[in-house]
């Protein structure tokens, strides 16, 4: 014999628009992960360094 699911057990389907977000927000982590692993390939052959350090702003002349 075979249990009938109840209506209230089945999960809703999700919409088609987050659907949508969920695999643009993948795939932008994808294109992010891959950036960086060819940058870092750059910064190797060049010999520069990947992430660069940040640059301080410039200190206010207390002057001013």
């Amino acid at each position: 014999m075979k249990k009938e699911r109840k209506p209230e057990a089945l999960k809703p389907l999700p919409t088609l628009a987050a659907l949508e977000q969920e695999v643009v927000a993948e795939y932008r982590e994808l294109g992010r992960q891959e950036l960086e692993r060819r940058l870092q390939r750059l910064a190797d052959q060049t010999g520069e360094l990947f992430p660069p350090a940040s640059a301080q702003a410039p200190k206010p002349d207390p002057a001013d």
